[in-house]
């Protein structure tokens, strides 16, 4: 049984790069500040090629919502070896607003239309921290899911996944179709050669919206505000426990 996979690729503001919050305190800046892919999607997108080329996947299919610039993330799974791509437009001015449960539906809906027997997403994306899509993507379709993936093996028609989790590490088997979710230790993602990155640009990319779905990505909650966090104190020695103590007792933390 070859796989047809479906990877979500989010498009997100560099790792690297220091946040600031815009000036009507609604948001953080974006123009003119360096974008990547989300990280745990790269690991998501490694895994996908990765089944590809043991023959356990046919086929790799990058999906990102969002903006123009999205189809920049969408070229990038392209060149690490995904066949084609799906690019889901969402207005820049909407993508901020953009919830796990939207994108959630918008897999879901594609997943029945690309007819996917696997849906792979990073466990969570670097701007929201959110930790949700591939869990709602999982239950909006009634497939078994296997978050936080370190280790992913095939057996006969299912998967046998190895869970990063609190306590240590939990193996579990999971039925095909599924969604997993990839954590941190899944894989270490490819560079893109540059041969590739030529060939990715003859690579198909399907688009559409939201809409063309039946999506309606309308926000559930409003910003109030958006602040940065208080900048840390600088910390003290102190000679000795007592001396400790009575700092303690100063700051009424004791």
């Amino acid at each position: 049984m070859s796989l047809r996979v479906l990877v979500g690729v989010k498009r997100v503001i560099d790792y690297a790069v220091k946040i600031r919050v815009r000036p009507d305190k609604l948001g953080v800046v974006t123009d003119g500040v360096k974008h990547s892919m989300n990280p745990f999607d790269e690991i998501a997108i490694e895994e996908a090629v990765r089944l590809k080329e043991k023959k356990i996947a046919k086929e790799v299919v990058a999906v990102s919502c969002g903006p123009t610039q999205a189809q920049e993330t969408i070229r990038t799974a392209l060149a690490m070896g995904a066949d084609r791509g799906i690019h889901v437009e969402i207005p820049a001015k909407e993508v901020e607003r953009l919830e796990p449960i939207h994108v959630a539906k918008i897999m879901a809906k594609l997943v029945e239309l690309e007819k996917a027997d696997l849906v792979v997403l990073g466990k969570q994306a670097i701007d929201d921290d959110a930790n949700a899509t591939a869990q709602m993507t999982a239950a909006l379709l009634d497939w078994p899911q296997a978050t936080f993936a370190s280790k992913i093996e095939k057996t006969d028609g299912e998967l046998t996944v190895v869970r990063e989790i609190d306590g240590g590490l939990e193996s579990i088997k999971v039925k095909l179709p599924a969604v997993i979710s990839a954590d941190l230790r899944l894989n270490e993602p490819r560079y893109a050669t540059l041969p590739n990155i030529m060939k990715a640009k003859k690579k198909k990319i399907a688009k559409m919206k939201a809409s063309d779905l039946g999506v309606d990505t309308t926000p559930h909650y409003d910003v109030v505000e958006v602040n940065e966090p208080p900048v840390r104190e600088a910390g003290i020695k102190v000679e000795n426990v007592d001396t400790l103590v009575e700092k303690l007792k100063e700051g009424g933390l004791v």
